[in-house]
């Protein structure tokens, strides 16, 4: 597919309303944008701004409920024009401007800088659309060099999973045992990620940062590739399925100095992303603190730079290193933690003598 047919195709995409009133009627997105924007209005207050990406415009009529001067509200698709419906039916035409193209291509007057760019960019982990990519040159371009970004910081997150929403239900179904069926299946799926919700409890390993990206510094070209490998104790007896992606964004509480975090982990609560599932071709049966080792690889697609390629590995956890402290049953990683837990025990032992020991009053 030729380039600019990608992107008009990303772009129609979006003017499909129903996927906007998915977003919209996302309660953590649409609750913690609004707590972020007006936990701020002391920042945002006769502040210039920018949403990139503005759909429907209320991240942009949020700015303006917390005192911004003006917005400028970028929309590449023709949802621009129900952008400015919105804007005009809320009163504020005043001060936000619905800009109609692609942030790329966007002269502000004077070239004048913005105060804050706000943008809900994010798609299934994290990165998929590749909205990130004009997020960061919109920030070169027009961000004041003391200028926030709402989120500042992302943080993609992976695990070692089971999906017994995919797979239990056909050992009795119906009466009839299909685990041929489910066999076949699992094969088919572990071709293509899945979008999937997973549950808290269908996690068998504690999480492991991907990556961590800071929106104030990151560049395009450090988007294009991420991976991590990682050794993991099951954290109970069960089916290894898969491995389960999330993430989480990061936004600043400017007046307090705290942050504020969305979340679309299987903890938090459940939001339009979902998780992303990469499935296992066949199922393994992980008994209690077993080792589970894996490498997972995201790269940017070379032909469509809005999608990634992720591709996992499963590793032999006899030849690669664990992290300190492991929660595996490995020998070498039970002799690690004992050793750990000793020295902890000796150090907190002599701070206690420290702390007892009689003052010399003469």
């Amino acid at each position: 597919m030729e380039p600019n047919l990608i992107t008009n195709n990303y772009f129609t995409s979006y003017e499909d309303l129903e996927i906007h009133r998915l977003m919209l009627e996302d309660d953590p997105r649409t609750s913690t944008y609004r707590k972020v924007i007006l936990n701020n209005k002391a920042y945002f207050k006769d502040k210039i701004v920018m949403d990139i990406g503005c759909g429907t415009g209320i991240l942009s009529i949020f700015c303006a409920q917390a005192g911004a001067k003006k917005v400028y509200a970028v929309e590449a698709s023709n949802l621009a024009n129900l952008a400015r419906e919105i804007v005009k039916e809320n009163k504020f035409e005043e001060i936000i401007e619905v800009v109609h193209c692609k942030v790329e291509d966007v002269v502000l007057p004077d070239n004048i800088k913005v105060d804050a760019i706000v943008s809900e960019w994010m798609g299934f982990y994290l990165l998929h659309e590749g909205m990130l990519d004009s997020v960061v040159v919109a920030r070169d371009k027009f961000l004041k060099e003391d200028g926030e970004m709402f989120p500042q910081n992302a943080v993609i997150y992976v695990a070692p999973c089971s999906v017994p929403s995919l797979y239990e239900k056909w050992d009795n179904f119906y009466g009839v045992s299909m685990s041929s069926f489910s066999k076949h299946l699992r094969s088919d799926k572990s071709h293509k990620p899945e979008v999937m919700h997973i549950k808290s409890e269908d996690l068998l390993g504690e999480e492991v940062a991907l990556n961590w990206i800071n929106l104030r510094d990151c560049t395009v070209e450090e988007l294009n590739s991420y991976s991590v490998q990682h050794v993991v104790g099951a954290n109970k007896s069960g089916r290894y399925q898969g491995l389960c992606i999330w993430f989480e964004c990061i936004f600043p509480e400017l007046t307090t100095e705290q942050l504020i975090v969305l979340n679309t982990g299987p903890a938090g609560e459940p939001t339009h992303w979902k998780q992303t599932v990469i499935l296992l071709p066949e199922e393994q049966i992980v008994e209690e603190k077993e080792p589970i080792a894996f490498k997972l690889d995201m790269n940017r697609d070379g032909e469509n730079s809005r999608r990634y390629n992720l591709q996992l590995s499963l590793l032999d956890p006899e030849e690669i290193e664990h992290p300190m402290p492991c929660t595996c049953d490995m020998t070498k990683c039970i002799l690690i933690n004992a050793v750990m837990k000793q020295q902890v025990d000796h150090a907190a032992q002599n701070n206690c003598v420290l702390e007892e020991e009689p003052i010399d009053d003469e």
